[in-house]
């Protein structure tokens, strides 16, 4: 039960829940991955629609100031074709204060002085001038912007226009200034996007005005490079944008716009419910139902059977699947054929049980009538025994009795023991030695007898030899030590992990000097310890007898686990 236990725990991220969520999540995933697709289409779709809202923007606020700037030409058109009047510059100064078209109004001659204007200019002549130079060599107008200019000491747009004398030939300029705060309100007109700004840049990429200075490279933008196309690039706050220009005013002022690039991950976020949050709450939503109606139809009835099984294994057969009833088919269908399995598997089991009990009682009887043959034949031994007259041969039939009587013991406790296979040698050796000393008739004080012996279950072919062995010391030591009277003598069984040692000795007179002890008790104690793959030694002992030592590997056990007298298991499992 402990090792089913573990391997359920150890199984707990390979059960079938886990593995049927992950495919589910599998086969769900074409929900997520066609979100994903349409998601980024939305974002194309966005993007195109921004890009085209931002060229908008720069074309539509680089129209409103080109009508300002083609109106200021309109009004320079109709002052060149009127006539000359005496005092210029009060007409000039009464023309600025009657329209918001222009902030000064100037006369210039063929020459490139100014002959006349509304304000006193801080320069005299202009003949240096690149858009006086193009006027001089045929263009009908030009269009000048720069932070400062000869006209305006602010930022302004200068437009000029040539004056031509009754036979064409160039007559000087008439010129206009209007400031780029008077542009700045229509080209800052907002589109309503977000992030949106927009700035005025002459043709060298100087910015003369913009809504937000920080949404613009800080280096001089290069407008050409802009002029209807949209161009990736970082403003001074390190922020990703798009920008676009639009040309106005003959190509020498720019409209640029700029927009914060899109980016699919900052759109995703912007638009996280759309794109991230609704497909997958869809996808969550199908996972958790799919695994609601499996665990209730599928999962659920597989563990109440592994429930079932679980009962079973513990040995209570008892117990039947009647709730299954109310499973699907397939789950009903496997809890019968479970059930007849269990049901087949107590039929044999009882059928095992009886014959097992049957043969234990067999064996019973067995070895209970060799043991009664084995005591007959002692009974006859015996009774020849008292007919003879000679002692030596009653000595040997005396040797004859304790060897089959040591071996009938062993078929006592055999039927006797719970296997009828194993004997717990320490609780033989105590009625081994109990009944060799109860059969010693001989006249004398008694015998002072110990017997301390670990537990260790042996099978009969190595209990035999450990028997006999000690039937021949024990008599040796009752024959040789204990002849002339009562005496103390000692057994001593240790059964370590590797090595078993069983100890005979007594306080006797102990061997004589240059007899060592020899004879057929001593051939058989050899005989015996190599049956068992051991050793014999009789040595001295230090109260001055003889001790008797077996030395020999602890037998393993090859059959079930048993307990001894005192509740200890056996340490030799094979």
């Amino acid at each position: 039960m402990r090792r089913w236990r573990k391997r359920r725990l150890g199984s707990t991220f390979k059960g079938i829940r886990l593995r049927l969520a992950l495919a589910l999540a599998v086969a769900l995933a074409p929900v997520l991955l066609l979100s994903a697709l349409q998601s980024r289409a939305a974002f194309r779709a966005e993007e195109v629609r921004i890009a085209q809202d931002l060229l908008a923007v720069s074309a539509n606020s680089a129209h409103a100031a080109q009508l300002r700037i083609d109106r200021a030409v309109t009004g320079l058109n109709a002052l060149r074709v009127s006539p000359d009047v005496p005092d210029c510059t009060a007409r000039l100064t009464d023309l600025v204060e009657d329209s918001d078209l222009y902030s000064r109004l100037a006369r210039i001659d063929r020459s490139g002085r100014i002959q006349c204007a509304s304000e006193a200019p801080s320069v005299s002549s202009v003949a240096d001038r690149p858009w006086f130079q193009a006027l001089r060599t045929g263009r009908q107008m030009a269009f000048s912007a720069a932070p400062e200019v000869a006209m305006s000491a602010v930022p302004a747009v200068v437009v000029a226009v040539r004056r031509e004398s009754a036979s064409g030939r160039f007559d000087g300029a008439l010129v206009a200034v209007v400031p780029i705060t008077d542009l700045q309100v229509e080209a800052m007109a907002q589109s309503g996007l977000p992030g949106e700004e927009v700035a005025l840049v002459d043709a060298t990429g100087r910015v003369l005005a913009t809504s937000d200075p920080a949404a613009f490279p800080a280096t001089d933008l290069v407008p050409a490079d802009l002029t209807d196309r949209l161009v990736r690039t970082e403003g001074q706050r390190g922020e990703a944008r798009v920008m676009t220009a639009t040309a106005f005013a003959g190509n020498d002022l720019f409209v640029v716009a700029s927009e914060p690039s899109q980016g699919l991950f900052r759109w995703a976020i912007r638009n996280a419910v759309a794109v991230i949050m609704l497909p997958l709450l869809a996808w969550l939503a199908a996972l958790v139902s799919v695994m609601v109606v499996t665990e209730r139809f599928i999962v659920r009835w597989l563990s109440y059977l592994e429930r079932i099984a679980a009962i079973h294994a513990r040995g209570r057969h008892s117990v039947r699947p009647v709730h299954a009833v109310n499973a699907p088919d397939e789950i009903r269908a496997l809890a019968g054929a479970m059930d007849e399995m269990v049901l087949a598997i107590a039929a044999r089991d009882a059928s095992l049980r009886e014959s097992l009990s049957e043969k234990d009682a067999l064996m019973r009887e067995i070895h209970h009538r060799v043991k009664n043959n084995l005591q007959v034949i002692t009974s006859l031994l015996n009774m020849q025994q008292r007919a003879l007259t000679d002692a030596a041969a009653r000595a040997a039939m005396s040797d004859t009795r304790q060897r089959i009587t040591a071996l009938a013991l062993i078929y006592r406790s055999l039927y006797l023991s719970e296997t009828l296979k194993q004997v717990d040698v320490a609780i033989f050796l105590h009625e081994l030695v109990a009944q060799l000393l109860a059969a010693d008739s001989r006249p004398g004080p008694p015998l002072d007898c110990s017997v301390r012996a670990d537990p260790l279950i042996v099978d009969p072919d190595k209990l035999a030899p450990v028997a006999l062995w000690a039937v021949e010391a024990i008599s040796n030591a009752q024959k040789h030590a204990f002849a002339s009277g009562g005496g103390r003598l000692a057994i001593r069984f240790v059964s370590g992990s590797d090595v078993s040692v069983l100890e005979v000795e007594d306080d006797g007179p102990g061997l004589s000097p240059g007899q060592p002890f020899s004879g057929l008790g001593r051939t058989l104690m050899t005989a015996f310890s190599r049956q068992l793959r051991g050793e014999t030694e009789i040595l001295e002992s230090p109260s001055g007898g003889v001790l008797a030592r077996l030395t020999f590997p602890t037998p393993e056990v090859s059959l079930e686990l048993l307990t001894d007298s005192a509740g200890r298991r056996n340490r030799r499992v094979a």
